[in-house]
Order: C-alpha cells, then sequence, then structure tokens
C-alpha cells in the first residue's frame, strides 16, 4: 500500500511528513473496529480511524471555501454567498472531487463496508477528503491544505459554472430554452461510453441540437457530463445568434 499511498500524494501535491496522518485519514471505522476487535459490541474507539480528522476537515474546508468566494465577489450578499458555500461543501460536490482523485481506491475499509460497495458511496467519500484535508493541515499547517482545496475542490466548481458570481447554472435548461428562442429541435442526450471500473466510472455523454449541433462531454457522472456538453453548445449557438 505504500506505493500506492505514494501515487495519491503525488495527485493531491503533497508528501506526507507524518504518513501515518494520511493512513488514518484513509481509515473508515469499519476497518479500525476489525483491527481493534471491536465487534462485540466494545465502545467505539475513534483514534484509529478518520472521524475526528473529518471533523476537523469540515471546519477547514467551509473556513477556506467562504475565504475564496468573499475574495472572489467581494460585493455579493451574504444570502448568495451561503448559496455557492452549501454547493462547495455539499456531499454531492465532494463526492465529485473525491471520484476525480480516485479516492475510493485507497481506502481502507472492514470486510462488511468493502462487500456493500463502500469505495463508491457518497457520503464516505465526501467523509474521507474531508478528513484528507485536515491531515494536510495538520501535517504541514494552513497553506498547503488551502492549494488542496482550491486545486482539487474548488476548480472542480469553477469548471462548472458561467461564473462565481452567480449561483450553479443549469446548462441543460438553458440550452432547452435557448433551443426554443431559436425554434430549434429541443436537445437529445446520449451516453456515448462508460470507461473505467464500476467504482471509477468516467461517462462520455453527446448532446445533439438538431443536425448541425451537436457536442460531447466527459464527467465523474452522467449528470456532470450532459451539464458540461449541454454548456458546450450552448456557446456555439450564443456565438451562431451573434
Amino acid at each position: 500500500m505504500t506505493g500506492e499511498l505514494a501515487v495519491l500524494e503525488a495527485a493531491i501535491g503533497h508528501v506526507f511528513r507524518d504518513r501515518e496522518l494520511l493512513e488514518r485519514a484513509l481509515t473508515h471505522k469499519s476497518h479500525a473496529h476489525e483491527q481493534n476487535g471491536d465487534l462485540n459490541g466494545a465502545p467505539h474507539d475513534t483514534s484509529g480511524d478518520n472521524e475526528q480528522l473529518e471533523f476537523l476537515g469540515d471546519s477547514i474546508l467551509g473556513f477556506i471555501a467562504s475565504e475564496y468566494l468573499v475574495r472572489r465577489n467581494p460585493d455579493a450578499p451574504e444570502g448568495r454567498l451561503s448559496k455557492l458555500k452549501a454547493h462547495l461543501v455539499s456531499a454531492a460536490h465532494l463526492h465529485e472531487a473525491a471520484q476525480a482523485l480516485k479516492l475510493g481506491v485507497y481506502l481502507f475499509l472492514g470486510r462488511g463496508e468493502e462487500m456493500s460497495g463502500g469505495r463508491e458511496k457518497k457520503a464516505l467519500l465526501a467523509d474521507a477528503l474531508e478528513a484528507l484535508i485536515a491531515a494536510i493541515y495538520l501535517d504541514a499547517g494552513i497553506v498547503p491544505a488551502r492549494a488542496f482545496i482550491e486545486k482539487s475542490v474548488l476548480s472542480l466548481f469553477d469548471e462548472g459554472q458561467e461564473g462565481m458570481g452567480s449561483a450553479a447554472t443549469d446548462h441543460k435548461s438553458a440550452l432547452q430554452e435557448m433551443a426554443q428562442a431559436l425554434k430549434l429541435p429541443p436537445p437529445r442526450y446520449v451516453i456515448v461510453a462508460e470507461e473505467g471500473p464500476e467504482h471509477l466510472k468516467t461517462f462520455t455523454v453527446e448532446v445533439r441540437v438538431g443536425k448541425d449541433w451537436v457536442s460531447q462531454a466527459q464527467g465523474t457522472s452522467k449528470k456532470t457530463a450532459g451539464q458540461r456538453a449541454a454548456q458546450h453548445i450552448l456557446q456555439q449557438l450564443s456565438e451562431w445568434g451573434r
């Protein structure tokens, strides 16, 4: 596993001085229970799993996300910032970020959790990502923790939005409306490819508007790929309309 963790360190851009922090961030309580023999109702000892790191990472992520949003949106009202932050720290968004890092591959899980598909579970992966944030912070401080969050969490939000100054855009709905306004056929979406193992799939979605407008995009979920493909067609139609 040591060699594999080195691959993860390269992906996150941080080499741990204390490798035990990284291993703990990746350790689900089901694995810690089995290692400690806590299978007969014994009190839960959190010293070997990632629950406390998750707690700390959640706070660090909230602070960095708030700081980032205020810096990028100096004139935005509190309500809008709160909505943006809620998306950034949501389990759905963290799950997407964890999948991009292939975090599920590196988790230490108990047998039962492994058999029930734990490496793909949204909440489990989101929790592990928060624990990883805390591990980086404890290992090297706020600067590398901020760098990791901005690279692996906040940048994904930028890619799927038209701008940080507005709430998340539903590109599929916007494309539907633009097609109607331009008297074009409604968009048609097709999944053209699924690649990778079950817990690390990448989807390619194609969208067509009539015969002339076609785009494909990839994502770690069908929804994300569809939104990105729709965004590409929107840009094409906007230029054509001008």
